[in-house]
């Protein structure tokens, strides 16, 4: 695969596009797009400049497409994935890897098994206030870590839930957590490592005619022994940008949307920005395109270099067990807890 690889995208939603435009901002040429619905299909091909096809099989096997980016629901993920296991051609998936666990594990393992370079979007890990504090929380700036939290109280419309398989936990695997906050779980569990209990309450369809939930919250006990929060929603109008706090013993730091908003730490000068944030809080495209442009760089880079992608398989499946967690609490009324 050259460093300008011909990518071919299957589903031509709203978040394709984004990847379309990421694609082409760092040279890549969308050479083919796939969707069921001819008409959106054909739209999204006209204005990319790409070829259409009602298959998405018969697109992964175009010797014109040299990666593939599957940008569908969560629910159709293997086949994808298998083909191009087969032939032998890198292949990323839109978060959520899958809608649960068992089939991301059983992706992941055809993934493996060929050998083929296989990465899951998480495009929040490439903000630079993500890679920074991730530095800092590597060399120990804000010593051992007492608390570790996420809130994602977004607002979405009763327009949003309109098709009758949004919120359906056969299709998309669930509501406010897996799709919106998922984001929020994976920062989480890269900034502060694996999880030891979580706790979980929710509201199923809340404010919107769902039969996942919109408003959920959580207690974590990390296996450092750090505590955390998790509260995400899609009902509370009129959504505000999303925050990761991370609490040490030497000091504290806030990511506000893309944005370091609080840098508070022993010995070192704070920082308290009130520079507009980038997201999704209101309008799920009000995101920017750099954080994908630097994932969709390194999934090329590890290509070529024949190593992991800086999101692999496994840090999929590590946010998806925390999300899937959460709902088993919710479900019960009991604690999960890893052994």
């Amino acid at each position: 695969m050259t460093t300008t690889p011909r990518i071919g995208i299957i589903g031509t939603g709203a978040i394709a596009a984004k990847h379309a435009e990421a694609w082409q901002n760092i040279g890549c040429a969308v050479s083919a797009c796939a969707n069921r619905t001819e008409s959106r299909g054909r739209a999204f091909a006209a204005r990319f400049s790409a070829r259409y096809y009602s298959d998405p099989v018969e697109l992964c096997r175009r010797a014109d497409v040299d990666l593939v980016d599957v940008c569908t629901f969560p629910d159709y993920r293997l086949e994808p994935v298998s083909v191009c296991a087969e032939l032998g051609k890198p292949v990323q998936l839109q978060k959520p890897i899958a809608t649960n666990l068992r089939d991301a594990r059983r992706i992941a393992q055809v993934a493996a098994d060929s050998g083929i370079t296989f990465g899951v979007v998480s495009q929040q890990r490439f903000n630079d206030a993500s890679i920074f504090l991730k530095a800092a929380l590597d060399e120990e700036r804000l010593g051992r870590l007492l608390q570790c939290d996420a809130y994602v109280k977004w607002y979405r419309p009763p327009s949003y839930y309109a098709r009758a398989f949004k919120g359906t936990w056969q299709t998309e695997g669930g509501g406010a957590l897996i799709n919106q906050a998922i984001h929020q779980v994976d920062l989480l569990r890269w900034f502060a490592g694996p999880l030891a209990r979580v706790y979980g309450r929710w509201r199923l369809g809340a404010v919107h005619r769902i039969e996942s939930e919109d408003i959920v919250n959580a207690t974590l006990e990390f296996a450092s022994g750090a505590m955390g929060v998790i509260q995400a929603s899609t009902a509370l109008w009129p959504g505000y940008p999303e925050r990761v706090e991370i609490h040490g013993e030497k000091g504290s730091a806030i990511i506000t949307g893309d944005r370091l908003s609080r840098w508070d730490v022993q010995g070192e000068a704070p920082v308290m920005s009130s520079d507009a944030a980038s997201s999704g809080a209101s309008d799920p495209m009000a995101i920017s395109l750099a954080p994908f442009e630097r994932q969709f760089r390194d999934l090329i880079e590890a290509h070529q270099a024949g190593r992991q992608p800086l999101v692999s398989a496994q840090d999929g499946i590590n946010a998806l067990e925390i999300v899937e967690s959460i709902y088993e609490s919710c479900r019960t009324g009991q604690p999960v807890e890893w052994a």
